[in-house]
Order: structure tokens, then sequence, then C-alpha cells
């Protein structure tokens, strides 16, 4: 009886290996992860050009640290934080686990260099103490971010820590990754250079930042890693190629090597679209484009309970510390949005400036045959493009009598009909003034263009407009080269 359960176990090996000989690695495989979710879009226009699923509710890891610091700029743009500021490392902060930058309670650290170590290091000693800074505790901080995630309309996301350390409560999605991308590249340019520092020098020590693509050369130029067990190993990247911008997030990757690839892919994907597109090619369905290259196509369960990765490549140090549990994802909508939705407050934008519109501008549509331009502001956050456009702030000079300036000449029309943003600010004045001094700049890009600062809801944009859509472009590299964020906006 003894030898023939022996030889039965060893028929039962032997077909296992039989199979796993013919079968492909399953780290290729992602539909076969149940970890995994993806997503892709166009920065500029909020177009989902990829989703797997994008709603189905995973760990965020590290990518914590994104609204973490989106909190921090928020608080610079209104005054209420300097960078010069000096924290001093609570005993709280001091005792996180790695990564961290190892700092004592008691020691002391300048807001710059703790939002530095945040983002290259992601250190998660330094990204409590950020949030203690703001917040005054971090219960409070978390708080402020679960409300800025629902303004924002990140409708799957929860914090309860500050530097993502696990927590079975914190959830999120890879859509939700991608509307907060968006946002801090819309609402705070001036600081999206954090997320793109390839290295920091700190005490004598120079720390690389954790984001393997930055130095590849492809265009990429930011955002955030991520990993614990439950996890799996996060990333969201953006990159600028020929004038465009796409944001990459993938959620549950097996290993650095092989989830960075996959974003590569997805990337280079995505940047063939577009590049197809502006060659006329009609490619209505971006989706149908990826799935005719093998990606997003299986049978995995959305919601699928999330597995444990193994603890072989930990690239934030945290891998070992993780005491989160499996977590079921829920399935996704039956009818996947077409695009990264507005925050609610930019809808409440776009609904009164329409009301405005449709109440004083009557009169002036009808004695004009030009169209509208459209409401980019809501286009950047995924509105429909026949939303009215808010009313600019910028003070225009009216008219003079012809005959006190019978020589002033009359005013340039415009090159074009597109547009470069250079930032987005709770205050007008730091608005224009940040308009001026990219002007100031970068003057011979901007040489045919109108400065213009557009409001939304509480929110001022700072734009050049009046460009071709060469002229855009071809700034907004210039730009890009001289890390200041800059988004191409189109007319339609």
């Amino acid at each position: 009886m003894i030898a023939f359960l022996r030889r039965g176990l060893f028929a039962v090996l032997a077909l296992s290996l039989v199979l796993g000989a013919n079968s492909v690695p399953i780290a290729a495989q992602s539909q076969e992860n149940s970890r995994y979710a993806a997503i892709v879009i166009d920065a500029a226009t909020g177009e989902v050009l990829f989703a797997r699923n994008a709603d189905s509710r995973r760990y965020p890891a590290s990518l914590t640290k994104m609204m973490t610091l989106y909190l921090t700029f928020e608080a610079l743009s209104q005054g209420k934080v300097n960078v010069n500021d000096v924290l001093t490392i609570s005993p709280r902060a001091a005792s996180q686990p790695p990564s961290k930058l190892g700092l004592a309670a008691g020691q002391t650290i300048t807001l710059d260099n703790a939002m530095r170590a945040t983002a290259v290091r992601s250190a998660n000693d330094m990204a409590l103490a950020v949030g203690e800074h703001i917040g005054g505790s971090e219960a409070r901080f978390t708080n402020m971010m679960t409300l800025k995630a629902e303004q924002l309309g990140m409708t799957q996301t929860r914090y309860f820590t500050a530097n993502g350390l696990p927590d079975a409560r914190q959830i999120t999605s890879a859509r939700d990754q991608a509307i907060l991308a968006r946002a801090i590249m819309r609402d705070f340019p001036q600081y999206y250079s954090y997320f793109g520092l390839h290295d920091w020098a700190y005490n004598g020590r120079n720390y690389r930042n954790t984001n393997g693509l930055l130095p590849t050369g492809r265009g990429y130029d930011g955002m955030k890693t991520g990993y614990t067990n439950a996890s799996g190993y996060n990333l969201a990247a953006s990159a600028v190629r020929d004038g465009r911008r796409l944001i990459t997030i993938v959620l549950g990757g097996r290993s650095t090597a092989s989830r960075n690839a996959h974003v590569a892919e997805l990337m280079d994907t995505g940047f063939e679209v577009e590049r197809r597109r502006a060659q006329g090619e009609r490619i209505q369905i971006a989706q149908t484009f990826f799935e005719q290259r093998g990606f997003g196509v299986g049978s995995v369960s959305a919601d699928a309970p999330i597995a444990y990765a193994s603890v072989n490549d930990d690239e934030d140090g945290i891998g070992a510390e993780s005491t989160a549990v499996a977590y079921t994802a829920a399935p996704p909508p039956a009818a996947l949005p077409t695009r990264v939705a507005p925050a609610p407050s930019e809808r409440a934008a776009s609904q009164r400036a329409a009301a405005t519109a449709q109440a004083v501008g009557q009169a002036a549509a009808s004695s004009s045959n030009a169209r509208a331009p459209q409401n980019v502001t809501a286009s950047l956050n995924g509105a429909p493009s026949s939303a009215a456009v808010a009313p600019s702030t910028t003070p225009r000079r009216a008219t003079p009598p012809p005959a006190r300036e019978p020589a002033r000449a009359a005013a340039r029309a415009p090159a074009g009909r597109w547009a470069v943003q250079v930032g987005a600010f709770r205050e007008e004045k730091v608005a224009t003034d940040w308009l001026t001094e990219v002007n100031r700049r970068f003057r011979s890009q901007f040489a045919t263009a109108e400065r213009n600062v557009q409001t939304a809801g509480d929110w001022y944009r700072s734009r050049f407009v009046g460009l071709t859509e060469a002229g855009a472009k071809t700034a907004c590299e210039a730009l890009s080269e001289r890390r200041v964020t800059c988004m191409v906006i189109g007319p339609d």
C-alpha cells in the first residue's frame, strides 16, 4: 500500500513538472495576477486609453506619499507653510520602519529636505514628519488626505497612514491614482519636479530615486513607486513625447523589473496611439488597440482576493514589515468611464460658469460667428467639451477713445487656438506672477501668445493662449527640458 502511494505521488510530481515546463512564466502574464490593475490616460484630455481592473480596490503602498505631497504643495501655495520651515522629528516619526532617512527623535530637518526624502528615498519617517507638520497629527492629516481624495473624485480611496505602511483599511484604485497624478500636475506644476528628482544629496550621502524609469531617456519625468507584501510592486509614471503627456498606473506587479518593463510597454503603446492619431489614422477606441497587442486579455476575475508577494526585491524597504490582510476587490462597473472623472469642485465650477455665460453672453454670441472656445479647465478634468468657459480674471484694458489715441494699433489676432498651461494656484496674483516669470524665462517661445488667467472654482489657471499646435508643443517641450511642468491644451 505504501509503495502504491509513493508511485502515485511520483506520478503527480512528474505530471506537474511536465505541465510547468510547457507553461509561460506567470510573472509575464499580468492577467493571471489577482493584484494586477492598470490604467493609461492622456494627461491633457483625460481620455482613458487603456484600463484593466482600474476600479478594483488595491493597496496603494508608498503611492500614498503622492497625496501626502499634494497636501504639502497645497499648504505651500496657500502660505500656510514654507519650504524653509524646520521640522522636529517626533518619536512616532523616528520609530517608523524602513525605508527611512533615520533621523532620531528631536533632530531637525527643513521641510524642503523632508519633501525630497519623501519623493526620492520614499522615506516613511519623513512622510510622517511632513504630515504631522501640516496636520498637527497623523490622524488629523490622514483625515485631510481622505477628504481631499473625495474632493478630487477619488471614489475608491481611503487613507489611514501618511506614508503607506500596511493598513488593511487603506485602499485605492488605479483610476484614483491617475486622478491624483493629473491633479498634482494640474494644480501644482511648480512643485511637480519633486517627483522627477533623479537623486538627492543629504548629510554627505547621495540617494537615488526608486523610480528606475527616470534615467532611461524616454521622456519619463516623475511620479512614484510603492511596495508592500499585500500590494505588490506599484508604479505611477508620467512621460512626455512629441508634446503629449501620458500617465500610466500599474498596481500589483510581481517584481521591480517586470513592473517597470510593463509600464514601459504600456507607455510605448499609448504614444503609438497618439502618434497614429496625429497622422490622421482613426482610432476611436484605444482600448481595442491595446488589446490587439495582448494587453488586458485574460479571464481573471476582477474581484479575486489580493494575494501576497514574495519578499525578494523590496525597493521601498517595507515588505517584511507588512501586517495587512488580504482584501477582496470590488467588481468594476459594467460600463467603465472613457475619461477620468472631473472633481466635484470642477463640475460645480463648470455649472456656475455655464449659468453666467447664459445670463450675460447671449448678445455677444449672436453677434459673432466664431465658435466659442471650450472650457479647457473642465477638459483637463474630463468634463464634456461643451462645458462653458469660466470667465477670465485677468484685467483687460478698456478700449480707449480713438480721439485720445489715434495712432493706437489694432489688437493682434491670435495665431491659433491652442494653449499651454503652466500652473494652477489658489491666489490670482500668484498665478499672474508665475505667468510673468515663465514669460520672462521663455520669451521667444511665447512671443505670439497672450497671457491669460482663467478661473475654475477656487483655482486660477495660468495659461498662454492663442498658439498654433506646433507652437504650443514646441514651447512645452522647451519648458520640459528646463524642468518646468506644462500641458498642451488643444481646441477640441
